[in-house]
């Protein structure tokens, strides 16, 4: 196929209108001349973009990763691609070994076919801290644990592909020790102070999640796991945009301190995503879902109900974000954070041939994954 006269985001970061080729699935430099199918299709007035990668979120469509079944991962891949996730990492929730492994076993035997490519794992609990523990599961935390965490990685066939801590627990400096060539260390659920989360970056943990949620906040004198973020240069920070986190001049003025090069667009979306307002659950709590805010009964936001693609859109239409800032964050670093980043996430020879086209008011026109439309 050749797509003509689109303004194609580039790996410059930047638009430029140009063809686009694909053949066998993959992006190709030239169009396939033996090819007596090639499709040329006129884009012209569209934006071309990659494919999106949500490296955390639990459920959509009345359905939850942590179920552990090959129907529920199903649906997800399903919902998420038909909303412009091409790639899915999601996230489980604090619970025992046991049901972990029961998870991890699950998405093991997932094989991505139709519905979004399953490419990774997030491990968001057990080893968080009660005091920050948000929407988890207090029952179930722990310290952080190596061979726990080995073991459910080897369930999982080495797709668990980052992993929360809370870096004041015992044992947490040593478990980035052990494990940070082995997955992504992310700092999560915390209420470590400056020092010790400038301690664990030390350490090897580059990443924080959900940014400013279930972590200590950031003030003139106490500037927290934010503020140690921002200070290290190479930490990637996840931010939820769905416009019920975080309030549009903090998503700005976090750009300005991260730049459009460590922020990573995130959803956070539980499984009323794609459903009406009503009562859900998220991790064996319940949830009530009113518009884009989750809470539990207690009031404590638990996720959102916001797909990646919706929150790329609030971010630019409804936060300030420029277009090009909010795909390179929901699009390519995603795919980078996660070392997947040489098979999808740009629109480059060679690469897996899942795109977007978008319309200048940012709707979804359509969804090609391996060179086909959805």
């Amino acid at each position: 196929m050749i797509i003509k006269n689109a303004e194609v985001f580039g790996e410059d970061n930047q638009f430029s209108v140009r063809d686009v080729c694909t053949a066998g699935g993959f992006f190709t430099a030239a169009p396939d001349e033996t090819s007596e199918n090639a499709e040329t299709l006129d884009a012209g007035g569209l934006y071309l973009i990659p494919g999106l990668t949500d490296i955390h979120f639990h459920g959509c469509m009345g359905h939850d990763f942590c179920e552990g079944t090959e129907e529920a991962i199903q649906i997800l891949a399903d919902y998420e691609l038909a909303h412009g996730v091409t790639q899915i990492c999601p996230a489980t929730m604090t619970f025992d070994e046991e049901t972990l492994t029961k998870i991890a076993a699950a998405a093991r035997a997932h094989k991505s076919g139709h519905g979004a490519d399953l490419v990774g794992m997030n491990m968001e609990g057990p080893f968080i801290s009660s005091a920050k523990k948000g929407a988890q599961n207090g029952k179930f935390i722990r310290h952080p644990d190596i061979g726990m965490f080995r073991r459910l990685n080897k369930a999982s066939g080495g797709l668990f592909k980052l992993c929360d801590i809370a870096p004041e627990e015992e044992g947490a400096m040593e478990f980035i020790d052990a494990l940070k060539d082995e997955t992504v260390i992310s700092i999560a659920h915390t209420a470590a102070d400056y020092d010790t989360a400038k301690e664990a970056m030390a350490h090897g943990a580059h990443h924080v999640t959900h940014l400013y949620n279930a972590m200590t906040g950031m003030t003139h004198r106490a500037p927290g796991v934010v503020g140690a973020a921002a200070d290290d240069s190479i930490t990637q920070a996840e931010i939820i945009c769905d416009g019920i986190h975080i309030h549009p001049a903090v998503v700005r003025n976090t750009f300005k301190m991260f730049t459009d090069d460590r922020m990573i667009l995130i959803s956070d979306s539980m499984e009323a995503t794609g459903l009406k307002d009503g009562e859900y659950e998220l991790g064996g709590q319940p949830v009530t879902v009113v518009g884009n805010r989750a809470t539990l009964h207690d009031g404590t936001i638990a996720g959102s109900a916001t797909c990646l693609f919706d929150c790329l859109r609030t971010a630019v239409k409804k936060m300030g974000i420029p277009l090009a800032s909010a795909i390179k964050c929901a699009a390519v670093n995603p795919a980078k954070s996660i070392g997947i980043f040489d098979t999808c996430g740009s629109i480059t020879p060679g690469k897996k041939a899942n795109f977007l086209l978008l319309d200048k008011d940012l709707n979804l026109v359509a969804v090609y994954k391996d060179g086909t439309l959805i």
